[in-house]
């Protein structure tokens, strides 16, 4: 029954472009975009509890790989070249920090992504002498959205699977006490550095999907910061650990967002960053926990 009503659900937002003017197209597209993010953000940091904020650089290393490959290859060679990219690039970070935790892990992603960025506009100034990238793709946004759509649905059936697998057994209990889960027998190292892989090979992709949408890119506009904090938060406040929490977390607050930068454009980061301790602090396993407390509480009371 799940199964058929979640295809249902999957056809009608796949037809929605059809109803829809190119501004609210544009909605989907975002809002598409960030359930998938925050989904792939999850597949590691929602079991694991290693807040990563080095989203964005993958999603800009994403764009940045069709920004330069898009005149040379067919599109969809790009996308695999870019999430084969970004998988090795996990590859290559995951070997050498996921001995890290805690408030270090999360202060090495936040370099990471400046690092990343800064490596590039290095790259681009003193080498190709020019600071970003026209990309000419026939994509229309239709397109787009329906290539970001399944991108989400497949990280959402990716999440389903793992959740019912070994792997999301190992990693919900290394979440809850490495100590215990390295005296169990898990295989800490290699456990952590798939699920790193995995989400950031998914974070690669989105932003491959997305870039042309840009037309124009720099490490400015790809590399910005917002988007791995929109997308922590997100996810965090539907509940990172459940299948259907970073979806819950993403499209309101995608919405949300999206009506306060067009209003107070200014002040905008101010209410991103109250938002950030909010969800801290108040629902720090997510809405669907919290209506889940609420509702053992009723069933208590009234035993």
């Amino acid at each position: 029954m799940k199964i058929a009503l979640s295809l249902a659900a999957l056809v009608a937002l796949a037809l929605a472009p059809f109803g829809v003017s190119d501004y609210g197209l544009g909605l989907l597209i975002g809002a598409v975009t960030y359930v998938t993010l925050a989904s792939g953000w999850a597949v590691f940091s929602g079991h694991t509890r290693y807040v990563s904020l080095a989203t964005v650089a993958f999603y800009g290393t994403g764009a940045y790989t069709v920004a330069v490959l898009n005149e040379a290859m067919p599109y969809w060679l790009v996308l695999i070249v870019a999430g084969l990219i970004g998988a090795a690039i996990a590859l290559v970070v995951g070997l050498s920090t996921l001995r890290l935790a805690g408030v270090y892990f999360v202060i090495f992603t936040f370099g990471l992504s400046e690092l990343v960025r800064q490596l590039i506009t290095w790259y681009e100034v003193n080498v190709t002498g020019t600071l970003g990238r026209y990309i000419f793709l026939d994509v229309s946004a239709r397109e787009i959205y329906w290539q970001m759509l399944a991108l989400g649905a497949a990280t959402i059936a990716l999440t389903a699977w793992i959740q019912r697998h070994r792997l999301g057994l190992a990693l919900r209990v290394i979440g809850d006490d490495e100590v215990v889960a390295a005296h169990s027998g898990i295989p800490l190292a290699r456990t952590k550095l798939t699920a790193f892989v995995l989400s950031a090979t998914i974070l690669t992709l989105a932003g491959a999907i997305a870039s042309p949408r840009w037309v124009y890119v720099e490490p400015s506009i790809v590399f910005n910061p917002t988007v791995s904090f929109l997308t922590v938060i997100m996810a965090l406040l539907g509940g990172a650990n459940r299948l259907w929490g970073p979806v819950l977390g993403a499209v309101p607050l995608f919405l949300a967002f999206e009506w306060l930068s067009a209003r107070f454009p200014d002040t905008y980061p101010i209410f991103l960053g109250l938002l950030f301790i909010l969800v801290v602090f108040a629902l720090p396993d997510g809405i669907l926990a919290g209506l889940e407390r609420l509702k053992t509480r009723k069933t208590e009371d009234r035993a």
